[in-house]
């Protein structure tokens, strides 16, 4: 498979400076969701990149340093619980997104986005189905989020150990189910994934 097939798409389009676009943490019931843009050397490929849903935690982290290390540059946006809230997860998804690109200290004049739908950045935007396994730079894109919010979530672990967010980063397994059961909420889930049980206290 070509991994460059929609970076040289884009090249060939007369895009010079192309970043790739994923997010982490649209399902979870608690903390933000994450968005990373990384701009990638061209025609480069960090070796080992893959879908980060793919890929081991231990693996992720090597990536992370070995991305960080061999990207032109990387930024990483979020959304809180609270925007999240209010606007909801979609719109708070494109939110992070576009922090992240806003972040970048090198302008890129293309974004390719994983997934169906654009953020509305105010550069070219082309939206990739599945483009964590299939492009180099929105892969990079998907570990650097991935990596980011599982660290800030080992954070809350520490600060909130009752919930154990150090085993499931907030998604909604059987255990943590049974620790919000247990204790209640806690400021960082999101109100608006947990309204049947929020309604019946």
């Amino acid at each position: 498979m070509d991994w460059l097939e929609y970076e040289n798409k884009a090249l060939e389009s007369g895009f010079e400076i192309i970043c790739g676009v994923d997010e982490a943490g649209r399902g979870p019931l608690a903390g933000p969701v994450y968005a990373a843009a990384v701009i990638l050397p061209k025609g480069h490929i960090v070796e080992g990149v893959n879908d980060s849903k793919k890929l081991s935690e231990k693996k992720r982290d090597m990536l992370f340093d070995k991305i960080i290390s061999e990207c032109v540059c990387y930024s990483v946006g979020i959304a809180t619980e609270q925007e999240i809230d209010e606007i909801n997860i979609l719109q708070a998804t494109f939110l992070a997104m576009r922090r992240a690109v806003e972040g970048l200290e090198v302008k890129p004049d293309i974004a390719l986005i994983d997934g169906n739908k654009k953020p509305g950045l105010d550069i070219e935007e082309w939206d990739i189905v599945k483009g964590d396994a299939k492009s180099a730079s929105i892969s990079a894109a998907s570990i650097i989020a991935k990596v980011s919010r599982d660290r800030y979530m080992l954070e809350m672990a520490e600060k909130y150990p009752e919930y154990q967010f150090e085993k499931h980063k907030g998604y909604g397994t059987k255990l943590h189910y049974e620790m919000i059961e247990k204790y209640g909420i806690s400021p960082i889930h999101r109100k608006t994934f947990l309204k049947k049980i929020l309604n019946n206290e």
